[in-house]
């Protein structure tokens, strides 16, 4: 795959991360870990990774803002891969098992912004939240 799928696909996640205005180390390492082991980003120089974040912050801050890079990063991404972009971001955005309301919204924003149905996206986030739970204490 290109790199600017891949930048894109790190620009969602990386999205995801911010949208409650605070990316914690833990979904900065859970990008890091599905960057390093997911097969999308086979091929992807791990090295360029602060590289492209830097980036996407450039253009979060830029005129266009969030619209402009989730537009961008969606027209990056292979269609066939669009469940996969969501899928990355719901991992960061569910990592600590609790969303703020910034976070929700800017699912919602990205689900209505890929051509996915509402059960492909239902069972993402269900996935998600069963790979995150802990054992109850």
């Amino acid at each position: 795959m290109p790199n600017q799928a891949h930048d894109a696909l790190i620009h969602l996640m990386i999205l995801a991360a911010s949208s409650d205005s605070q990316m914690t180390e833990r979904e900065l390492v859970r990008i890091q870990a599905l960057i390093g082991r997911l097969p999308v980003f086979e091929g992807f120089d791990k090295n360029r990774l602060m590289a492209v974040a830097n980036a996407c912050a450039d253009k979060l801050n830029g005129l266009g803002g969030l619209d402009q890079v989730m537009d961008e990063a969606i027209a990056a991404i292979p269609k066939k891969l669009q469940d996969t972009a969501y899928a990355v971001a719901v991992e960061v955005a569910s990592v600590d098992l609790h969303l703020e309301q910034e976070e929700l919204r800017y699912l919602e924003m990205l689900r209505d912004k890929l051509d996915l149905d509402r059960l492909t996206t239902a069972a993402i986030e269900v996935a998600a939240r069963a790979r995150h739970r802990r054992m109850p204490q």
